[in-house]
């Protein structure tokens, strides 16, 4: 196992990895932009180090500062997270040039997988069925109606290198070809800094269905189950859930079995995620691999037991993969749920900004990945993901029960979040009966409001109640003397018995 690891992210997930990481006994080194020197993942790591300023492409997306800490703090290996350079070959081949190991498949397996296309010509080698377009590159709007007519309209504008619905744009007449072909070569460019398109057929209403993979040497590879992630707003997933509710057992062994194809014909290995779409006649399509840990990797981890970070660590160190599929067992259901720091009430834009107040849901069943606390800065540059909440049941009925009461129980003030989105999915009568697609969300959106604001009166009352038993508490505390304090950090949640080292770039 290593002996110290970078890891070349922020936030939950830098934190989610040195969790790990100190239960094996593997030191780290977080890098942070000077936005996020309060960040919780720089308290908690062994060593930490400045790289830039806020915008990613000073900090978390520059490829030399992170190799420069990584030698300057001896580290053997580099853990990118998700998102930033999570599956850039640039960063795993600079790794590779700079004798670190890259936790994640190898940069030739990362160049090959990323072009959506050459992914999808992989697929289909190994026999698995993906969905109908063009097979090559779109360069001219003459192409682009011409492959449109082929395929029959309304298609799917997509960008090559894309990925979380950028550079993506539906059309569905000929009119709307030119706008959006411009649309997203545009954001495409903007976002990927490549603005080569192709053109697919546009399923409707189709399931998104992925399916967790850890693949070692050798071509040994092993599923996690798949995880049900329809629940989208403009192709970012909000929700997602373990078991799929809408597959039976037969549909189940298909999709897994489809999912180990695509990852042996492209001899990956690590942690991936092999994504489809399920359409409305039952038919699996092929859409991407995620080359990475993905945001909602907990609830795997929840219903098998397995610690995808552990094996990602293992699979890099030691190159062997520890379990084998007979070894894996599923138990009960889970879902998580993504609060974002945006405002429902005005097109979910970004509220970055400082949260004062935090309080995490507890009880039988509930994870908690978060990097918050009181006074936790939202910086403006990052995505607006804070906090993710799992809840697990011995099934679908119960984990959601779970889950309701979890996010009653939440508490983020200072900023806005979507937290009123994911209550009222919880009480919408076609995601309890799990009869849900890939636009219901937006469907459900369009005619939703956020509950109003609490009106002054009932500020007042409830400034009276807390001003009570605020004063009972205080009468309490004196009579019985005072309170003792415990060794933590106010907001941190967690014991600080030392502090990381703390070093800036050119110091």
């Amino acid at each position: 196992m290593f002996r110290k690891i970078l890891i070349a992210n922020r936030g939950e997930i830098a934190l989610r990895i040195i969790r790990t990481c100190k239960r094996l006994g593997v030191k780290t080194v977080a890098v942070y932009s000077n936005a996020d020197l309060e960040s919780r993942h720089v308290i908690s790591s062994d060593e930490a180090y400045e790289i830039g300023a806020g915008p990613p492409s000073d900090s978390y997306l520059n490829i030399p500062k992170i190799i420069k800490a990584a030698k300057k703090f001896r580290a053997e290996a580099v853990h990118p997270g998700y998102g930033f350079l999570a599956e850039n070959p640039d960063l795993a081949r600079a790794c590779e040039e700079s004798d670190l190991v890259f936790i994640g498949p190898s940069s030739r397996v990362l160049a090959q997988v990323a072009n959506k296309l050459e992914s999808k010509k992989f697929a289909e080698k190994a026999g698995v069925p993906v969905i109908p377009g063009a097979a090559t590159e779109i360069q001219s709007l003459d192409r682009a109606e011409s492959e449109a007519r082929k395929i029959g309209f309304p298609v799917l504008v997509k960008a090559v290198y894309g990925g979380g619905g950028r550079g993506m744009r539906i059309v569905r007449t000929v009119k709307e070809l030119q706008r959006a072909f411009d649309n997203a070569r545009a954001e495409a460019t903007a976002g990927f800094g490549r603005p080569e398109l192709y053109i697919e057929k546009y399923l409707k209403e189709p399931r998104h269905i992925e399916v967790q993979v850890l693949a070692g040497p050798r071509g040994k590879t092993i599923h996690l189950g798949e995880r049900e992630c329809s629940l989208q707003r403009r192709y970012q997933k909000i929700l997602e859930e373990t078991p799929s509710p809408a597959l039976d057992a037969k549909q189940r062994s298909r999709l897994l079995s489809l999912a180990l194809k695509v990852v042996q014909a492209t001899h990956y290995e690590n942690a991936g995620t092999v994504e489809f779409v399920l359409s409305k006649d039952g038919e699996f399509y092929y859409l991407e691999t995620n080359k990475r840990i993905q945001v909602e990797h907990l609830i795997s981890e929840i219903v098998t037991g397995v610690d995808i970070v552990e094996k990602q660590l293992l699979i890099a160190s030691e190159h062997r993969l520890d379990l084998s599929q007979d070894e894996i067992s599923f138990t009960g259901a889970a879902l998580n749920c993504r609060i974002n720091a945006e405002d429902p009430a005005h097109g979910f834009a970004p509220d970055p900004g400082r949260v004062t107040k935090f309080v995490p849901p507890g009880g039988p069943g509930i994870r908690i990945d978060s990097a918050l606390y009181d006074g936790a800065p939202v910086p403006e540059y990052y995505d607006s993901l804070i906090a993710k909440v799992a809840a697990y049941s011995l099934d679908r009925d119960g984990a959601v029960e779970r889950m309701r009461v979890a996010l009653n129980e939440t508490v983020i003030e200072g900023v806005r979040t979507t937290l009123p989105v994911h209550q009222a999915v919880l009480e919408d009568e076609r995601f309890l009966r799990g009869s849900y697609h890939t636009q219901f969300l937006d469907e459900m959106l369009s005619d939703w409001k956020p509950k109003s604001a609490i009106s002054s009166e009932e500020i007042a009352a409830i400034s009276l109640v807390v001003k009570l038993a605020t004063s009972k508490v205080e009468l309490a505390s004196t009579r019985e003397g005072t309170l003792a304090r415990g060794g933590w950090r106010s907001g941190l949640q967690e014991q600080q018995t030392t502090k990381p080292a703390l070093y800036v770039e050119g110091v």
